[in-house]
């Protein structure tokens, strides 16, 4: 499975069955436009997957691992050795995303793109393109075959999900430093000051915070980044489970499923999809809103709107988890709620 081929798949939603879902919608037993969001998610999701009463049923939920380099700058509150410990806390169903995991009926697949060190449990996918990243204040984070290395294994998760039934995906991710990753993509690609797109992460305190900035901002400057340059980007300051996460966006849109992304790091992949192949942007679903600074820049950038607000920050898929019922509900409306003539009413 190669990247470019897979952008030549993706094509813009279908508009003549977003038409008619729209019209059908607007027949349904309610005042037109009352149900607001939820019939925009619907028209999207039928436009997605071409089909007028689409449906979600067994969704999978991916999360993608690895480590960053970018650690040995003191960016992050928690060790790197903690990638591991969560890593064990999922393959044994103790971790939130489990628990949401099991409410919404989800099938939880763990991918290690890029831990350091190695991890022998059969319950983990290994495709391991390296033992993390470099420290990309000194060096580029990865060659540019790594990167589409990182992005095609996302890819042939998601094909193998697909094909396997899953009608919708949610991705996650697990890597101390992935904020930092995150936020200098996001710095990269949106030309927004590092100032404004960089959070606390995982617990950092003000002198953490300062550094962590600082850190990005002479990184970006040393590794001399060009937005135009969007795969060398992306191989300068990213992650390998950032590459993995925009080749589950990617391939979903190619096969027409929906993919719902969730926080800060989710929405880096999403935002180094799009910069790859814009027509992603019609496909992507953004959970929620994080508390971290840079997801707000990048949905001024993606012209997107997440669907929940509830100031997460903690990943693995969670915000995404917690805002499939809404997706599903906005399915169900189309295929299960009554029209107008269903009741003898004319509408009005």
């Amino acid at each position: 499975m190669k990247l470019f081929d897979v952008i030549k798949q993706i094509q813009p939603l279908n508009k003549e069955v977003m038409k008619n879902v729209s019209e059908y919608i607007d027949n349904l037993t309610k005042p037109a436009g009352s149900l607001g969001r939820i019939e925009e998610l619907a028209i999207q999701i039928a436009g997605i997957t071409g089909n007028e009463r689409p449906t979600v049923k067994n969704p999978a939920i991916v999360i993608c691992a690895g480590d960053h380099g970018i650690v040995e700058e003191g960016v992050s509150a928690f060790p790197q050795e903690v990638t591991k410990l969560m890593i064990n806390n999922f393959i044994q169903g103790g971790a939130a995303i489990n628990v949401f995991a099991r409410q919404i009926g989800a099938k939880v697949t763990v991918v290690d793109v890029g831990v350091k060190g190695e991890i022998t449990s059969d319950k983990v996918v290994c495709k391991k393109v390296k033992h993390g990243t470099n420290n990309f204040l000194h060096e580029d984070a990865m060659t540019e075959e790594e990167a589409i290395r990182a992005i095609e294994t996302g890819m042939e998760v998601a094909d193998e999900l697909i094909d396997a039934g899953h009608e919708l995906l949610i991705t996650g991710e697990m890597g101390i430093g992935n904020t930092t990753a995150s936020s200098a993509l996001i710095a990269a690609y949106t030309n927004e000051p590092v100032e404004k797109v960089v959070g606390f992460g995982t617990g950092l305190d003000e002198i953490g915070h300062r550094r962590k900035i600082e850190v990005i901002k002479k990184a970006l400057e040393s590794r001399q980044v060009n937005k135009e340059e969007t795969l060398k980007t992306f191989a300068k300051v990213g992650g390998l489970e950032i590459g993995a996460l925009a080749g589950v966006i990617l391939q979903g849109a190619a096969r027409k499923v929906p993919v719902i992304v969730d926080g800060l790091i989710s929405s880096a992949a999403a935002l180094v999809a799009f910069e790859l192949c814009p027509t992603v942007s019609e496909h992507i679903i953004i959970s929620h809103q994080s508390v971290e600074p840079g997801q707000a820049a990048l949905f001024k950038y993606l012209k997107k709107k997440p669907l929940l607000n509830l100031d997460l920050r903690l990943g693995e898929g969670t915000g995404a988890a917690l805002s499939y019922p809404l997706v599903d509900a906005a399915c169900r409306m189309v295929s299960e709620m009554a029209t107008f003539s269903d009741i003898g009413l004319e509408k009005r």
